[in-house]
C-alpha cells in the first residue's frame, strides 16, 4: 500500500501546512461500524487516505477516525488519535480506490 501512496500523489500540491507522506492504517468510524483504509499522508490540519469506493459512499461531510501514527512522525513511540474530520474532497485512483482529502476539525490523542 505504501507503494501505491507514493504512486497516486499529484504533482501540483497547493497545501498550507507541511504533511508527511506516510502510509499509516485508519479506521473510518460511521455509527457502529469501523472501515479500514489507509493514509497517504496527514499534518496536523488535513488528511487524504485511501478506501474501497462502496465505502467511500458512507462517508458524509463530517465524521470521526482514528489513525496509527508511528514512531517516525511523533518522534517517540507510535500512538493513536482519534480525529473528527470534514470532507473536502473526494476522487477515483488508477487502482479502483477513492481518495479522500479531509480536513481535521480536531483530536485527541489516546
Amino acid at each position: 500500500m505504501e507503494s501505491m501512496a507514493r504512486s497516486l500523489q499529484p504533482a501540483d500540491d497547493r497545501r498550507g501546512a507541511r504533511r508527511f507522506a506516510i502510509c499509516a492504517p485508519l479506521t473510518v468510524i460511521i455509527v457502529n461500524r469501523e472501515i479500514q483504509a489507509s493514509t497517504r499522508d496527514l499534518s496536523n490540519r488535513g488528511v487524504y487516505f485511501y478506501l474501497a469506493p462502496d465505502d467511500s459512499q458512507l462517508i458524509e461531510r463530517d465524521f470521526e477516525f482514528t489513525v496509527q501514527l508511528p514512531s517516525e512522525i511523533t518522534l517517540s513511540t507510535s500512538c493513536q488519535i482519534r480525529c473528527r474530520g470534514r470532507v473536502v474532497r473526494k476522487e477515483e485512483t488508477l487502482l479502483s480506490l477513492t481518495g479522500v482529502a479531509a480536513e481535521i476539525l480536531d483530536y485527541s490523542i489516546f
